[in-house]
Protein backbone atom coordinates (compact mmCIF):
# COMPACT_ATOMS: atom_id res chain seq x y z
CA UNK A 1 0.00 0.00 0.00
CA UNK A 2 1.64 3.62 -0.83
CA UNK A 3 2.14 6.08 1.86
CA UNK A 4 -0.54 8.43 0.77
CA UNK A 5 -2.83 6.10 1.17
CA UNK A 6 -2.07 5.64 5.00
CA UNK A 7 -2.47 9.01 5.93
CA UNK A 8 -5.33 10.16 8.14
CA UNK A 9 -6.97 13.30 6.81
CA UNK A 10 -8.62 15.74 9.61
CA UNK A 11 -9.36 19.51 9.41
CA UNK A 12 -6.90 20.15 11.80
CA UNK A 13 -4.76 20.01 9.06
CA UNK A 14 -6.05 23.26 8.15
CA UNK A 15 -4.57 24.89 11.22
CA UNK A 16 -1.14 24.68 10.46
CA UNK A 17 0.10 28.60 10.12
CA UNK A 18 1.20 29.59 7.02
CA UNK A 19 0.56 26.03 5.40
CA UNK A 20 -2.00 25.31 3.14
CA UNK A 21 -3.83 22.02 3.37
CA UNK A 22 -1.42 20.48 0.14
CA UNK A 23 1.64 21.91 1.99
CA UNK A 24 1.00 19.75 4.92
CA UNK A 25 0.33 16.87 2.93
CA UNK A 26 3.73 16.96 0.95
CA UNK A 27 5.42 17.28 4.14
CA UNK A 28 3.94 13.81 5.49
CA UNK A 29 4.29 12.82 1.83
CA UNK A 30 6.98 13.76 -0.28
CA UNK A 31 6.55 14.01 -3.96
CA UNK A 32 10.15 13.26 -4.20
CA UNK A 33 9.16 9.44 -3.54
CA UNK A 34 7.22 8.98 -6.25
CA UNK A 35 9.84 9.80 -9.03
CA UNK A 36 9.79 6.98 -11.35
CA UNK A 37 6.38 5.25 -10.31
CA UNK A 38 2.80 6.12 -11.53
CA UNK A 39 2.26 9.13 -9.37
CA UNK A 40 4.73 10.83 -10.80
CA UNK A 41 3.76 14.80 -11.53
CA UNK A 42 1.04 14.91 -9.14
CA UNK A 43 1.30 16.50 -6.12
CA UNK A 44 0.41 15.41 -2.81
CA UNK A 45 -3.14 16.49 -3.01
CA UNK A 46 -3.67 14.76 -6.24
CA UNK A 47 -2.68 11.40 -5.20
CA UNK A 48 -5.24 11.79 -2.00
CA UNK A 49 -8.02 12.46 -5.12
CA UNK A 50 -6.16 8.98 -6.80
CA UNK A 51 -6.75 7.32 -3.29
CA UNK A 52 -10.79 8.26 -3.12
CA UNK A 53 -11.24 8.03 -6.47
CA UNK A 54 -12.71 11.78 -7.41
CA UNK A 55 -12.29 13.29 -10.56
CA UNK A 56 -12.63 16.96 -10.26
CA UNK A 57 -12.46 17.79 -14.35
CA UNK A 58 -13.10 16.48 -17.75
CA UNK A 59 -15.11 14.03 -18.94
CA UNK A 60 -16.89 11.46 -16.28
CA UNK A 61 -16.42 14.63 -13.16
CA UNK A 62 -17.87 13.35 -10.60
CA UNK A 63 -20.57 14.72 -8.51
CA UNK A 64 -19.83 17.21 -5.32
CA UNK A 65 -21.23 14.24 -3.19
CA UNK A 66 -18.51 12.10 -3.77
CA UNK A 67 -15.82 14.02 -1.51
CA UNK A 68 -18.20 13.38 1.07
CA UNK A 69 -18.18 9.86 1.15
CA UNK A 70 -16.03 9.66 4.37
CA UNK A 71 -14.62 11.72 6.64
CA UNK A 72 -11.19 11.60 5.44
CA UNK A 73 -12.08 12.47 2.16
CA UNK A 74 -14.53 15.46 2.80
CA UNK A 75 -11.35 17.05 4.48
CA UNK A 76 -10.39 17.41 0.82
CA UNK A 77 -13.08 19.38 0.11
CA UNK A 78 -12.16 23.18 1.18
CA UNK A 79 -8.86 22.44 -0.42
CA UNK A 80 -10.08 21.94 -3.63
CA UNK A 81 -12.36 24.92 -3.59
CA UNK A 82 -9.07 27.05 -2.84
CA UNK A 83 -7.64 25.64 -5.32
CA UNK A 84 -10.01 26.05 -7.75
CA UNK A 85 -10.39 29.44 -6.43
CA UNK A 86 -6.91 30.56 -7.38
CA UNK A 87 -6.74 28.97 -10.44
CA UNK A 88 -9.41 31.42 -11.58
CA UNK A 89 -7.25 34.53 -10.21
CA UNK A 90 -3.96 32.73 -12.19
CA UNK A 91 -6.08 32.89 -15.42
CA UNK A 92 -7.00 36.31 -15.28
CA UNK A 93 -4.11 37.26 -13.92
CA UNK A 94 -1.93 41.06 -14.96
CA UNK A 95 -0.73 41.42 -11.56
CA UNK A 96 2.51 39.28 -12.43
CA UNK A 97 2.99 41.62 -14.73
CA UNK A 98 2.74 44.49 -12.91
CA UNK A 99 4.59 43.34 -9.68
CA UNK A 100 7.88 43.37 -8.62
CA UNK A 101 7.91 41.29 -5.77
CA UNK A 102 5.06 39.21 -3.33
CA UNK A 103 5.43 39.55 0.60
CA UNK A 104 3.33 37.02 2.30
CA UNK A 105 3.11 38.35 6.23
CA UNK A 106 1.77 36.50 9.37
CA UNK A 107 -0.65 39.12 10.30
CA UNK A 108 -2.56 42.32 9.52
CA UNK A 109 0.44 45.53 10.05
CA UNK A 110 2.87 45.65 7.34
CA UNK A 111 5.38 48.86 6.56
CA UNK A 112 7.46 48.74 3.36
CA UNK A 113 11.11 50.10 2.78
CA UNK A 114 11.54 52.86 0.29
CA UNK A 115 14.84 54.82 -1.04
CA UNK A 116 14.43 58.67 -2.21
CA UNK A 117 16.36 58.49 -4.85
CA UNK A 118 17.38 62.07 -6.45
CA UNK A 119 18.97 61.70 -9.89
CA UNK A 120 21.83 63.01 -8.38
CA UNK A 121 21.75 59.88 -6.35
CA UNK A 122 21.10 57.65 -9.46
CA UNK A 123 24.63 58.82 -10.92
CA UNK A 124 27.16 56.78 -9.06
CA UNK A 125 29.96 59.18 -9.48
CA UNK A 126 34.14 58.34 -9.19
CA UNK A 127 35.08 58.20 -5.98
CA UNK A 128 38.76 58.91 -5.32
CA UNK A 129 40.86 57.73 -2.77
CA UNK A 130 39.75 58.59 0.71
CA UNK A 131 36.58 60.29 -0.55
CA UNK A 132 33.40 60.13 0.42
CA UNK A 133 31.02 57.57 -0.59
CA UNK A 134 27.70 58.72 -1.60
CA UNK A 135 25.37 56.44 0.48
CA UNK A 136 21.92 55.21 -0.04
CA UNK A 137 19.17 55.41 2.39
CA UNK A 138 16.72 53.32 2.67
CA UNK A 139 14.05 53.72 5.35
CA UNK A 140 10.81 52.24 6.57
CA UNK A 141 7.63 54.07 5.74
CA UNK A 142 5.79 55.79 7.88
CA UNK A 143 2.20 54.49 6.64
CA UNK A 144 1.22 50.88 6.99
CA UNK A 145 0.25 49.32 3.39
CA UNK A 146 -3.43 49.16 3.39
CA UNK A 147 -4.76 45.48 3.44
CA UNK A 148 -8.14 44.26 1.53
CA UNK A 149 -10.13 41.79 2.24
CA UNK A 150 -11.84 40.44 -1.28
CA UNK A 151 -13.82 37.23 -1.13
CA UNK A 152 -17.47 36.15 -1.79
CA UNK A 153 -19.94 34.05 0.22
CA UNK A 154 -20.54 30.62 -1.04
CA UNK A 155 -24.66 30.11 -0.57
CA UNK A 156 -26.15 26.44 -1.22
CA UNK A 157 -27.32 23.66 0.25
CA UNK A 158 -25.78 20.48 0.02
CA UNK A 159 -28.53 18.54 -1.57
CA UNK A 160 -28.49 21.33 -3.99
CA UNK A 161 -25.10 20.63 -5.45
CA UNK A 162 -24.93 17.23 -4.23
CA UNK A 163 -25.05 15.92 -7.72
CA UNK A 164 -23.82 18.90 -9.66
CA UNK A 165 -20.47 17.45 -11.98
CA UNK A 166 -17.31 18.89 -10.17
CA UNK A 167 -16.13 20.28 -12.86
CA UNK A 168 -19.07 22.84 -13.72
CA UNK A 169 -18.92 23.80 -9.74
CA UNK A 170 -15.19 24.46 -10.57
CA UNK A 171 -16.26 26.93 -13.27
CA UNK A 172 -18.21 28.77 -10.80
CA UNK A 173 -15.50 28.92 -8.36
CA UNK A 174 -12.59 29.94 -11.24
CA UNK A 175 -15.11 32.78 -11.26
CA UNK A 176 -15.15 34.03 -7.96
CA UNK A 177 -11.23 33.79 -8.49
CA UNK A 178 -11.37 35.86 -11.37
CA UNK A 179 -13.76 38.18 -9.26
CA UNK A 180 -10.99 38.64 -6.67
CA UNK A 181 -8.31 39.56 -9.10
CA UNK A 182 -10.06 41.89 -11.03
CA UNK A 183 -10.36 43.92 -7.74
CA UNK A 184 -7.00 43.28 -6.46
CA UNK A 185 -5.31 44.82 -9.63
CA UNK A 186 -7.90 47.67 -8.93
CA UNK A 187 -6.28 48.21 -5.97
CA UNK A 188 -2.89 48.25 -7.19
CA UNK A 189 -3.43 50.52 -10.32
CA UNK A 190 -4.81 52.83 -7.13
CA UNK A 191 -1.69 52.74 -5.34
CA UNK A 192 0.43 53.30 -8.53
CA UNK A 193 -1.69 56.38 -9.27
CA UNK A 194 -2.33 57.91 -5.73
CA UNK A 195 0.41 56.38 -3.77
CA UNK A 196 0.15 54.27 -0.57
CA UNK A 197 -0.38 57.29 1.80
CA UNK A 198 3.60 57.64 2.13
CA UNK A 199 3.73 60.63 -0.37
CA UNK A 200 4.70 58.93 -3.30
CA UNK A 201 1.86 59.62 -6.31
CA UNK A 202 2.68 59.02 -9.65
CA UNK A 203 4.08 61.39 -11.63
CA UNK A 204 2.15 62.83 -14.38
CA UNK A 205 2.60 63.83 -18.21
CA UNK A 206 0.53 65.09 -21.02
CA UNK A 207 -0.13 64.34 -24.16
CA UNK A 208 0.47 66.42 -27.22
CA UNK A 209 -2.65 66.71 -28.35
CA UNK A 210 -5.65 66.61 -26.26
CA UNK A 211 -7.72 63.67 -26.83
CA UNK A 212 -5.16 61.94 -29.00
CA UNK A 213 -2.41 59.28 -28.60
CA UNK A 214 0.38 59.29 -31.16
CA UNK A 215 3.61 57.34 -30.97
CA UNK A 216 5.65 60.12 -29.88
CA UNK A 217 3.26 60.24 -26.68
CA UNK A 218 4.76 56.69 -25.82
CA UNK A 219 8.54 58.05 -26.31
CA UNK A 220 7.36 61.11 -24.08
CA UNK A 221 6.73 58.42 -21.96
CA UNK A 222 9.20 55.98 -22.42
CA UNK A 223 11.72 58.77 -21.61
CA UNK A 224 10.14 60.07 -18.24
CA UNK A 225 10.70 57.45 -16.43
CA UNK A 226 14.45 57.10 -17.34
CA UNK A 227 16.46 55.84 -16.14
CA UNK A 228 14.02 53.05 -15.16
CA UNK A 229 13.03 51.25 -18.14
CA UNK A 230 9.36 51.33 -19.79
CA UNK A 231 8.99 47.45 -19.96
CA UNK A 232 5.17 47.54 -19.46
CA UNK A 233 2.13 49.90 -19.96
CA UNK A 234 -1.31 49.20 -18.57
CA UNK A 235 -4.36 50.84 -20.58
CA UNK A 236 -7.65 51.05 -21.00
CA UNK A 237 -10.28 49.75 -24.09
CA UNK A 238 -10.25 52.88 -25.70
CA UNK A 239 -6.04 53.66 -25.14
CA UNK A 240 -5.52 50.51 -26.34
CA UNK A 241 -7.43 50.77 -29.75
CA UNK A 242 -5.25 54.43 -30.17
CA UNK A 243 -2.44 52.30 -29.56
CA UNK A 244 -2.86 49.54 -31.52
CA UNK A 245 -3.86 51.41 -34.74
CA UNK A 246 -0.73 53.72 -34.46
CA UNK A 247 0.85 53.43 -37.87
CA UNK A 248 3.98 52.25 -36.63
CA UNK A 249 2.22 49.38 -34.55
CA UNK A 250 1.06 48.63 -38.62
CA UNK A 251 4.27 47.33 -39.24
CA UNK A 252 3.99 44.67 -41.83
CA UNK A 253 6.06 41.70 -40.04
CA UNK A 254 4.68 42.50 -36.86
CA UNK A 255 0.91 41.98 -38.33
CA UNK A 256 1.76 38.49 -39.46
CA UNK A 257 3.38 37.74 -35.79
CA UNK A 258 -0.09 38.43 -34.62
CA UNK A 259 -2.02 37.10 -37.10
CA UNK A 260 0.17 33.64 -36.60
CA UNK A 261 0.70 33.51 -32.62
CA UNK A 262 -1.97 35.91 -31.56
CA UNK A 263 0.86 37.88 -29.27
CA UNK A 264 0.23 41.28 -29.64
CA UNK A 265 2.66 43.86 -31.16
CA UNK A 266 4.35 45.94 -28.20
CA UNK A 267 5.21 49.32 -28.01
CA UNK A 268 9.03 50.00 -27.50
CA UNK A 269 9.35 46.21 -26.19
CA UNK A 270 6.58 47.28 -23.20
CA UNK A 271 4.21 44.63 -22.63
CA UNK A 272 1.01 46.08 -23.18
CA UNK A 273 -1.76 44.80 -20.68
CA UNK A 274 -5.54 45.74 -20.86
CA UNK A 275 -7.13 46.34 -18.03
CA UNK A 276 -10.45 48.56 -17.03
CA UNK A 277 -9.45 49.69 -13.91
CA UNK A 278 -8.47 53.04 -14.84
CA UNK A 279 -10.34 55.90 -17.14
CA UNK A 280 -10.32 55.84 -20.48
CA UNK A 281 -7.93 59.20 -21.09
CA UNK A 282 -4.83 57.73 -18.82
CA UNK A 283 -2.25 55.27 -19.85
CA UNK A 284 0.44 53.88 -17.02
CA UNK A 285 3.83 53.47 -17.93
CA UNK A 286 6.38 51.21 -15.16
CA UNK A 287 9.40 49.63 -14.62
CA UNK A 288 7.47 46.04 -13.36
CA UNK A 289 10.78 44.85 -12.01
CA UNK A 290 10.91 47.92 -9.17
CA UNK A 291 7.80 49.76 -9.03
CA UNK A 292 4.97 47.52 -6.91
CA UNK A 293 5.48 45.21 -3.70
CA UNK A 294 2.13 43.16 -3.03
CA UNK A 295 1.60 42.13 0.80
CA UNK A 296 -0.42 39.21 0.95
CA UNK A 297 -1.52 38.17 4.51
CA UNK A 298 -1.93 34.82 4.22
CA UNK A 299 -3.46 32.51 0.75
CA UNK A 300 -6.87 32.11 -0.41
CA UNK A 301 -8.75 30.91 2.82
CA UNK A 302 -12.24 28.89 2.80
CA UNK A 303 -14.24 28.05 5.67
CA UNK A 304 -13.10 24.87 6.10
CA UNK A 305 -15.15 24.10 9.45
CA UNK A 306 -18.56 25.12 7.57
CA UNK A 307 -17.40 23.54 4.62
CA UNK A 308 -16.40 19.93 5.94
CA UNK A 309 -18.95 19.45 8.75
CA UNK A 310 -22.18 21.52 7.73
CA UNK A 311 -21.37 20.29 3.46
CA UNK A 312 -21.35 24.13 2.22
CA UNK A 313 -24.39 26.24 3.51
CA UNK A 314 -22.46 29.61 3.77
CA UNK A 315 -18.92 29.49 3.92
CA UNK A 316 -17.04 32.29 2.90
CA UNK A 317 -13.71 32.46 0.40
CA UNK A 318 -11.39 34.89 0.83
CA UNK A 319 -7.69 36.42 -0.17
CA UNK A 320 -6.02 39.25 2.03
CA UNK A 321 -3.74 41.84 0.07
CA UNK A 322 -2.53 45.53 -0.53
CA UNK A 323 0.33 47.13 -2.36
CA UNK A 324 3.16 49.40 -1.66
CA UNK A 325 5.24 51.49 -4.24
CA UNK A 326 8.76 50.63 -3.73
CA UNK A 327 10.83 53.46 -6.21
CA UNK A 328 8.04 56.84 -6.26
CA UNK A 329 9.74 57.73 -10.23
CA UNK A 330 9.17 53.98 -11.54
CA UNK A 331 5.75 55.06 -12.70
CA UNK A 332 4.54 57.67 -14.90
CA UNK A 333 0.98 58.31 -16.01
CA UNK A 334 0.12 60.17 -19.04
CA UNK A 335 -3.23 62.04 -19.97
CA UNK A 336 -4.89 62.61 -23.24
Amino acid sequence: MALFENINLEKGMYQSKGKSLTDVLESLDPSDNYVGTQYEGLDAFSRQLKRFDIKVSGEGSDCVEKFFQSSNSAALFPEYVSRAVKQGMNECDILSDIVATVTTIDGMDYRSIHSDLSDDDKSLKIVNEGAYIPQTVVKTSDNLVKLHKRGRMLVSSYEALRFQRLDLFTVTLKQIGAYIAHSQLKDAVEVILNGDGNNNACKAVSSASSGELTYSDIISLWSELSPYKLNAILAPTDAMKKVLTLSEMKDATAGLNFQSSGKMVTPLGAKLLHTDAISDDLIIGLDSTCALEMVKAGDVVTDYDKLIDRQLERATVSCIAGFAKIFKDASVKMTY
